[in-house]
């Protein structure tokens, strides 16, 4: 059973490496599925060394903080939070990912990963648009749609921001 209690929160670390490239690309496959190109999805799954170190580099040197939920030794969601990387912008902070596994969609584990992370402060994202479920989510957290756009392989992007709750 799903207990959302059961979930730990906690940083990332080196050695997650290899889980996070495997998470990371299980994610993937079950939020994207349909809406990108299926060789984009193949070339993640062919990538899943490179994935790995990217992941432990991650832990080391970036900006971004990350912090995984663990459920039962396994983890079964992510979120990056760190510096606002768009010029136009006069917001300080950028959620750059928020990840969990389909079977935790609906339970309260995206909320509980953003609130222990961002909170309620001003912030925005990028969110693949055509991402029904995503885009109604982080509108329930007071994010909305500002008009800006950008073209990326994975499809269209839109832009979310949040000024104040």
């Amino acid at each position: 059973m799903l207990t959302l209690s059961d979930v730990v929160l906690r940083p990332l670390r080196v050695d997650d490496g290899p889980a996070m490239a495997r998470l990371h690309v299980a994610v993937w496959e079950e939020a994207y599925t349909g809406l990108v190109p299926d060789a984009i999805l193949a070339q993640r799954r062919a990538g899943l060394h490179d994935r790995a170190e990217h992941w432990r580099r991650a832990a080391q040197t970036s900006p971004a903080a990350t912090t995984v939920a663990v459920h039962d030794g396994e983890l079964v969601g992510f979120v990056s939070v760190g510096p606002g990387r768009d010029d136009d912008l006069d917001l300080a902070e950028e959620l750059w990912a928020l990840y969990a596994r389909a079977a935790w969609w609906g339970h309260g584990l995206g909320h509980r990963m953003l609130a222990a992370t961002l909170a309620d402060r001003p912030a925005y994202l990028w969110a693949l648009g055509g991402n029904d479920r995503a885009l109604a989510f982080y509108r329930r957290q007071g994010f909305v749609p500002d008009g800006v756009e950008r073209h990326e392989p994975e499809g269209r992007e839109v832009r979310l921001v949040r000024r104040s709750r």
